[in-house]
C-alpha cells in the first residue's frame, strides 16, 4: 500500500442507463466528473497506472444502455482495455516498475486519468511498441487469437470469412489469419475499407452493401479450387451470418464474436448435425475467470507479434475523455475502421466541433 495521494481526476462515470450518444451534460447517462478521488494502492501487489489511452469497445455502449451481459450497479466507473505508465507499485509487487508501459482490461474504473489493478493482470509492452495503440490490443486481438487459434486451431490453407471486417475485431481476425498462414475472404462496407483490408493481407474483399455476398465468395473460391470455407468469424450476426452459412465446408468451425447488427441469429442445429458443423462462443472476459493462465499465453504471443510488426492496431479515431459521446457515436454509426481511442494526448480533438469534423 502507498501513502496516501491527494487530488484529485478525471472520470466518466455511468449514473443511468440510457442513450452512450447523448451529449454529455448534467442529465446525461455519462458524466464526466473532474473531482473523482485518485485510486489508492490497496495491497502489496497494487499498481497503480497513469492511462495513456483507452480503447473504446460496442459492448461498453450496451453497457450503459443496459442491454450488455455485465450489469454492475449504478453508479460506476466505465472499464474497458487500455494502456498507460506505470505511477506506483506495492511493496510486493516484482513484475513491473515505475516507468514501464504497461495494457490490459478492467471491467470498471479505467474510464479516468488513473487506476490501479493487480500486477497480475498487467501485460508489459515491449519497447518500440506505440503505446496508444497497445491500449487497443487486449480485447480485439484477444478475442481474435483465442477464438482463431485456441477455440477453432485454424491451420494453414484453411479458409477464413470475416464477417465485419473493418471493425476492431473484425481487422485483427484478419491478420492473426493471415499470420496463421489462412486464406482470408472478408466482408466490409465500402471502398475504402476494401484498400485497408488489402493492405493488411486479406486475399479477397466483398462489400456487402453490394447485396448477397454468397455468389461473389463463390466465384473466387471456384477461382482458387477451393471447396468452402472451413471458419467462420462474426461479429456481426443477423442476416450476414445466415447467409454465409450457405459457404461453409462439411466439419466447419463457427465463432460467434458478438451481434453489431442487432439481430440474434438462429444456427439451424439440423443442418449444424448432418454437416458436423462446431460453433464456438467466444466471450474475451470470461477467461480471466475460468482459464487465466491460457489468456496470458494468448497475450503474451500477440505482443511479441506486435513487436516483431506481424500485426498493426489500426487506430480510427481519437477523442478526449470529455467527448466520449462522440467516440460511442463513430462505433454505433459505423463509421470507425480500426479501433476508436479515448487519449489523454495534447493532439487529442480540442473541442466537441473539431471531433465531429472526424465522424
Amino acid at each position: 500500500m502507498d501513502s496516501p495521494q491527494s487530488g484529485t481526476m478525471q472520470a466518466l462515470i455511468c449514473r443511468k442507463l440510457g442513450d452512450p450518444t447523448a451529449p454529455i451534460s448534467e442529465t446525461s447517462p455519462i458524466f464526466l466528473s473532474s473531482h473523482h478521488p485518485v485510486p489508492q494502492l490497496t495491497s502489496p501487489t497494487s499498481v497503480r497506472i497513469r492511462i495513456k489511452a483507452i480503447s473504446v469497445n460496442y459492448g461498453s455502449a450496451l453497457q450503459i444502455m443496459g442491454k450488455y451481459q455485465e450489469k454492475p450497479p449504478l453508479p460506476f466507473v466505465l472499464g474497458s482495455d487500455f494502456s498507460g505508465v506505470v505511477e506506483a507499485v506495492g511493496k510486493g509487487v516484482t513484475r513491473v516498475k515505475v516507468g514501464d508501459g504497461v495494457c490490459t482490461i478492467t471491467g470498471q474504473d479505467s474510464y479516468a486519468e488513473k487506476v490501479v489493478v493487480d500486477e497480475k493482470d498487467l501485460f508489459v509492452v515491449p519497447p518500440g511498441c506505440d503505446l496508444i495503440a497497445a491500449g487497443g490490443l487486449p480485447v480485439a486481438f484477444g478475442t481474435s487469437h483465442l477464438g482463431l487459434v485456441h477455440r477453432a486451431g485454424i491451420c494453414r490453407g484453411q479458409v477464413l470469412l470475416v464477417l465485419g471486417a473493418a471493425g476492431g475485431v473484425g481487422l485483427s481476425a484478419v491478420q492473426i489469419g493471415k499470420v496463421c498462414g489462412a486464406i482470408v475472404i472478408a466482408v466490409a462496407r465500402g471502398p475504402e475499407k476494401e484498400r485497408l483490408l488489402k493492405s493488411l493481407g486479406a486475399d479477397h474483399v466483398v462489400d456487402s452493401t453490394s447485396g448477397n455476398i454468397v455468389p461473389n465468395v463463390r466465384e473466387y473460391l471456384k477461382s482458387r479450387n477451393l471447396k468452402g470455407v472451413d471458419v467462420l468469424y462474426d461479429p456481426v450476426g443477423g442476416r450476414l451470418l445466415k447467409d454465409s452459412l450457405k459457404l461453409l465446408n462439411w466439419g466447419a468451425k463457427i465463432l460467434v464474436i458478438g451481434f453489431a447488427s442487432g439481430e440474434i441469429p438462429i444456427i439451424p442445429t439440423n443442418i449444424t448435425l448432418v454437416k458436423n458443423w462446431t460453433v464456438h462462443g467466444l466471450y474475451w472476459g470470461s477467461y480471466k475467470i475460468h482459464q487465466p493462465d491460457v489468456l496470458v499465453d494468448s497475450m503474451q504471443e500477440l505482443l511479441s507479434w506486435l513487436a516483431k510488426g506481424l500485426i498493426h492496431i489500426n487506430v480510427s479515431h481519437t477523442f478526449r475523455l470529455s467527448e466520449a459521446n462522440l467516440a460511442f457515436a463513430a462505433i454505433m454509426q459505423r463509421k470507425v475502421i480500426g479501433k476508436v481511442m479515448i487519449t489523454f494526448e495534447d493532439n487529442a480533438f480540442v473541442d466537441e466541433k473539431s471531433a465531429r469534423s472526424k465522424l
